[in-house]
């Protein structure tokens, strides 16, 4: 059996694994890049709000607040064919049962120095549902067009082999390399990598192949979440979030026309507290496995859309002239770290777990913190 040599092999194809074998194809190493699904950038990479993080979203995580906006000028800087600009951005707190008042947020704000402008009045919004409103600076992106641009690229780049609907399904330790064994849709024979490191940047499938690997869990759960779409013509050049608790928001998904609704309440359908993401729903459709998830937007068992309460809820806080029609929706499994349950914060770990051969995990939910594995993978 003939053994292709990598210096690096990434598994996801999700944005971060993308840029990270981008990254590192620069430096000159040899990449390979392995992804589970037939194409890459087609789940959590997409299925997002599309918000450019500038830091608001998170004044009970501070850490996650000021990555997010160390991150953001480069990114906006290096995508900017790809972001929303053109649109007035409102953060605000809900009258009854947020977690942060507007004192708390404007302290957070001026402590992360970034803009926060009180609002006394606007007329498309509810001020009897409103504590206090804030206009903000924060964009968004386009998933789309930033998942075309991460594919051109990765296909021009001479240093990276591209493997998609592959499945692991052995790894171990061989000298100072890894060895990794490999299947792909439609190809009954094995395809053997030697490489010297690995990175895993599969997000909700970290833990899957953590195991393969041998190494340690990270402990996780996960959500099957939906985004829905909605148009206006009063607020397509809008954004609201309403928050800290369990409110939502609704804000120009990148540059297509669409706004990107979410709900706290709403978007998350189901739980797993696992560290692999187990659903009740896997029984019904088992191509979907804890630790080979499927795609949620294909699947015969997706959720029941909550669009409607989603909506029902927002329209709260806009005038009664404020019109909004359903246009569809889009599934997939979220992760975050157990130790986020309480702040909501999302930091970006990347850890060693093993140390020679060199394997590291990356877990991020923010797309500006692509930059984050320059600082210590190699």
């Amino acid at each position: 059996m003939s053994v292709v040599q990598y210096d690096t092999l990434v598994i996801g194809g999700g944005i971060f694994g993308a840029y990270a074998a981008l990254y590192l194809a620069r430096q000159g190493q040899r990449v390979a890049l392995i992804e589970k699904e037939n194409e890459l950038l087609k789940k959590a990479s997409i299925v997002n709000q599309a918000r450019l993080h500038s830091g608001y979203h998170y004044p009970r995580s501070v850490a996650t607040a000021l990555m997010s906006d160390d991150n953001k000028a480069r990114f906006t800087s290096e995508h900017q064919a790809f972001i929303n600009f053109n649109f007035a951005k409102y953060y605000a707190i809900d009258k009854f049962g947020s977690f942060t008042d507007g004192q708390q947020f404007e302290r957070f704000c001026a402590y992360i120095n970034i803009r926060c402008e009180r609002v006394q009045a606007h007329p498309l919004f509810n001020f009897n549902r409103i504590e206090a409103l804030y206009a903000t600076t924060e964009y968004s992106f386009d998933p789309f067009l930033i998942a075309a641009y991460y594919r051109k690229k990765l296909d021009e780049e001479k240093n990276i082999s591209l493997f998609t609907s592959a499945q692991i399904y052995a790894a171990q330790p061989n000298g100072r390399n890894w060895e990794v064994h490999f299947t792909s849709l439609g190809n009954t024979a094995a395809t053997v990598l030697s490489c010297a490191q690995v990175i895993n940047a599969t997000y909700a499938g970290s833990n899957a192949v953590n195991q393969l690997f041998g190494v340690p869990d990270i402990p996780l759960m996960h959500e099957i979440s939906e985004i829905a779409f909605v148009t206006s013509p009063q607020v397509q050049n809008i954004g609201l979030t309403v928050m800290d608790g369990p409110f939502g928001s609704l804000m120009p998904y990148g540059l297509s026309g669409l706004l990107s609704l979410s709900s706290v309440a709403y978007t998350h359908h189901k739980v797993s507290y696992d560290n692999l993401p187990t659903f009740d729903c896997q029984q019904a459709y088992p191509a979907c496995r804890p630790d080979f998830t499927d795609n949620c937007n294909t699947c015969p068992a997706q959720p029941i859309s909550n669009h409607r309460k989603m909506l029902a809820q927002m329209r709260q806080y806009f005038a009664e002239s404020v019109d909004f029609q359903y246009f569809s929706s889009l599934y997939t499994i979220k992760s975050k770290l157990k130790a986020n349950y309480i702040d909501d914060g999302r930091p970006t770990e990347i850890s060693k777990l093993h140390e020679n051969p060199p394997f590291y995990c990356i877990f991020a939910g923010k797309i500006n913190s692509i930059y984050e594995v320059e600082k210590l993978i190699v």
